[in-house]
């Protein structure tokens, strides 16, 4: 996968809480999914509310790259962070430790950092630092809008386009994980999408009412998961934290905006 499309899964469990429309009343239809007519309504209008309150978010990130066909598996375990003020965003994603299928955990640092214009990336072993630019600095994008670039964000779509793409339901999940709350997406035969991915997951932490965990589907049976473990919500974060210092010895290649070409008038 992409680099940059790593940071795009990520951010999709931020994007989540994004929806801007209401979802269809009468969207649960299996025995599997609770089936009150607005619940899946009001899981979103909940969502939209903790977005709505969100100044700052830190977490640990554990993301689990599954390939059963090659019988594969990669862990790669670190720390996200995440700002928000003067509607300007910015991330950054470190990870600090790799586990390829049954080998020990070993120290791979790669860093993802994102200001609104410029997407760096830095890795440690490759003594590589890729800089992209991604937006005019006069027009900085959000860090939702980067995701949506390299995985389908939900919050970026109308629901009436959703519907179109995804049948979306909330699961029930088992007694003993009260906690959770469960959204299904499975990607319709005519999405734009069904090329890509046949069904995404996400489940909602319903103590502090934002995503904890995604599990994305992709047609060619890999398995995306990610887990954002002792989240840290509003609780501030230094600046400092933004700040990558490129260390000696290490290349750097800037990446332009890739500009669009204009279409021809008709």
């Amino acid at each position: 996968m992409d680099r940059a499309a790593i940071v795009g899964v990520i951010l999709s469990l931020f994007a989540t809480i994004s929806y801007s429309q209401a979802a269809d009343p009468n969207i649960c239809s299996s025995p599997t999914v609770a089936c009150e007519p607005n619940q899946v309504d009001q899981a979103i209008k909940s969502l939209q509310d903790k977005a709505a309150e969100l100044k700052s978010y830190q977490a640990r990130v554990n993301y689990v790259t599954r390939q059963p066909l090659l019988d594969s598996t990669a862990l790669r375990k670190g720390v996200l962070y995440y700002t928000k003020s003067s509607g300007r965003s910015r991330l950054r994603i470190e990870f600090l430790t790799l586990q390829q299928d049954e080998e020990a955990e070993q120290r791979y640092v790669e860093q993802f950092l994102f200001d609104g214009v410029y997407l760096t990336i830095v890795n440690y072993q490759t003594k590589r630092v890729e800089r992209r630019q991604m937006a005019e600095p006069n027009e900085p994008i959000d860090a939702f809008s980067l995701a949506s670039r390299h995985m389908p964000v939900l919050g970026f779509s109308k629901m009436d386009d959703l519907r179109k793409q995804f049948d979306v339901k909330i699961i029930a999940e088992p007694n003993d994980k009260p906690a959770l709350q469960h959204l299904s997406l499975t990607v319709r035969p005519d999405s734009v999408y069904k090329d890509d991915y046949t069904r995404i997951d996400f489940w909602i932490d319903r103590q502090i009412g934002l995503p904890s965990q995604i599990h994305a589907v992709t047609t060619e049976e890999d398995i995306h998961e990610i887990r954002l473990l002792d989240p840290q919500v509003n609780a501030g974060i230094d600046d400092k934290m933004f700040q990558i210092d490129v260390p000696k010895g290490f290349s750097v290649e800037d990446v332009p905006l890739e500009k669009k070409t204009p279409q021809s008038p008709k």
